[in-house]
């Protein structure tokens, strides 16, 4: 029975710590979308923020949260700094160095209404619109909600509290 125990509990180590989101580019996203639509889930980040950070060490990876996001939404991970341009939908995008105090890309920009403020989670709808912009770090148990606001269409006849509300 000891054995069985310790079998169970690795197996359920193991396939936690390998489902996790897949984060796609932004071109990989649009590619799929295209073929496929479904919201899109945009993490912008930068390298030197710590609460991204915390939030891919903790949210991202609780198996509620890969569940969801992996069944409702293409995941981005978009660096608000990163050098590459970005062609969509007919205009190419650039990294501009006058932009904040380290720079930024001007998708972040677009994406966040410069408002840039980081860990953000911008949510697209199927066409490629943007639904919402959710600043700040959050805590799994209570992201599941957000998720779920947004990707179970709510967003489109209620506000996130009165979503809240009726989940009591």
């Amino acid at each position: 029975m000891k054995h069985l125990l310790t079998l169970l509990a690795l197996f359920f180590v193991t396939a936690t710590a390998q489902a996790q989101i897949e984060w796609l580019t932004w071109e990989e996203a649009m590619a799929r979308n295209e073929k496929e639509p479904k919201k899109v889930l945009v993490d912008v980040y930068t390298d030197w923020c710590g609460w991204c950070k915390k939030m891919d060490k903790t949210t991202f990876v609780d198996p509620a949260i890969v569940s969801y996001v992996m069944e409702n939404f293409y995941a981005v991970k978009f660096n608000a700094e990163q050098k590459a341009d970005i062609n969509y939908k007919g205009h190419t995008l650039k990294f501009n160095a006058n932009t904040g105090r380290r720079g930024a890309h001007d998708l972040a920009v677009a994406l966040l209404d410069g408002r840039l403020s980081f860990p953000s989670i911008v949510y697209l709808d199927e066409t490629g619109n943007r639904i919402s912009v959710s600043p700040g770090f959050k805590k799994a148990d209570t992201y599941v909600n957000e998720l779920a606001f947004i990707g179970g269409g709510h967003y489109a006849n209620q506000s996130y509290q009165e979503f809240l509300a009726g989940k009591r």
